[in-house]
């Protein structure tokens, strides 16, 4: 099997809640033991057991991400795309490879200009589309401002940057760059067992108090530094120092340190554990495709907007050059993942089909927001987009 093909373990579940409370949902037992677990009510997970993951950001409680008052216009020149990809070994339509995998958005942009914008009826250019792990990229890009800013540095450690974990052993040995490159060793698995709902990152993504969630998963499987395993665990603890050390909760801090500076066009929302609560920092950003869009365009632009530096030059460098530890089997760095057997390629990846692709090399950025299969065809839809990009390279209008 290729290294691209073990991404990361595949559980081929329709459904975010099928897969996280299904079995709590079976029998009523959310009803009798929700309250017990600290997980949402049974209204509202009976609810996610039958809605398409892209439907699930309303049903928990958020924090705005203020846009500007006046968002930064993105050019648009629609021009024609590749009409057939290869897919699975066969050239077909894009748009079937697009219904195969439950597309509701596709943006391409080529040198900064929007060239081509699909979106599945019932969804538009106004729709708040749920980035799933994308958010850990975001988080990565807020961890490499406070870093320039001198607040942080990759080699301090978690129990001296979140005073409450410093009873907690484990928390002493993980630093920053561990947390970064998916190293930390911390054993709380990427778990979308149906019939074990409340373990790894599905309770995380259910639990009503994250803080204590983390405190109380203190437990190594590894030691930290010497494995490179996805865990959703390092984010959300990102998350947390981020809020600590810039005493803001961090839907505020992506407001004013890069949705607002990079012209975003709408407000986004970000989810929290409870009503006024911590921010699910390693999934749960709600927003507009086109500020996807933004988004990789400040990656692909050195982290500039224009000619103002939003994301230093040396964090892009940082999250293009792969760590010393493959993640699961694929180059990574600092919570965004590298494809290879490609060109210079990155690109942040969510859960049921979510991605913000970067391809310098051609100029182009693509956003692809779905309801696929949890962790599923991604080396293949990343195949899919790099063909794309090299093939509108090739073809640039003359000017």
């Amino acid at each position: 099997m290729s290294r691209l093909a073990r991404l990361r373990p595949r559980f081929r579940r329709p459904r975010l809640a099928g897969a996280l409370i299904g079995a709590l949902v079976l029998g009523g037992l959310a009803a009798a033991i929700g309250p017990l677990l600290g997980v949402p009510n049974p209204i509202t997970l009976a609810a996610l057991a039958i809605i398409e993951p892209s439907s699930v950001g309303t049903w928990f409680a958020s924090r705005v991400v203020a846009a500007a008052p006046s968002p930064r216009a993105l050019p648009v020149r629609p021009r024609a795309i590749p009409p057939k990809v290869s897919w699975k070994g066969r050239s077909v339509p894009l748009a079937e490879m697009l219904e195969a995998t439950h597309t509701n958005a596709l943006l391409v942009t080529q040198d900064g200009v929007l060239i081509h914008e699909w979106y599945r009826p019932g969804s538009g250019p106004a729709t708040l589309f749920p980035s799933w792990s994308v958010a850990k990229s975001v988080v990565s890009l807020l961890v490499g401002q406070t870093i320039a800013e001198g607040k942080l540095t990759e080699t301090d450690h978690v129990a001296t940057l979140l005073p409450y974990l410093r009873d907690e052993p484990a928390f002493g040995r993980i630093t920053v760059r561990d947390l970064l490159d998916m190293t930390s060793g911390l054993a709380v698995p990427e778990n979308y067992d149906p019939w074990d709902p409340l373990t790894g990152t599905a309770g995380m993504y259910l639990t009503r108090d994250i803080r204590a969630f983390v405190r109380d998963h203190a437990t190594l499987s590894s030691k930290p530094g010497s494995t490179g395993q996805y865990r959703s665990i390092d984010t959300e603890i990102l998350g947390l120092i981020l809020a600590e050390v810039e005493k803001k909760p961090l839907a505020d801090l992506l407001s004013e340190k890069i949705w607002k500076p990079m012209g975003a066009q709408a407000n986004a929302t970000w989810n929290l554990d409870r009503p006024g609560g911590t921010e699910k920092a390693f999934c749960c950003i709600n927003a507009v495709a086109r500020d996807f869009i933004r988004l990789g365009l400040v990656v692909a632009d050195h982290g500039r907007v224009g000619g103002t530096g939003i994301v230093p030059p040396r964090w892009i460098e940082r999250i293009e050059t792969p760590a010393r530890r493959d993640v699961d089997g694929w180059p990574y760095s600092a919570q965004w993942w590298h494809v290879p057997e490609g060109d210079d390629d990155i690109s942040a990846i969510g859960v049921y089909g979510q991605y913000v692709y970067v391809n310098r090399d051609t100029g182009t950025v693509i956003v692809k927001l779905s309801d696929h299969g949890a962790e599923q065809d991604e080396a293949d839809t990343l195949a899919v987009m790099l063909a794309l990009s090299r093939a509108l390279a090739a073809s640039r209008p003359v000017h």
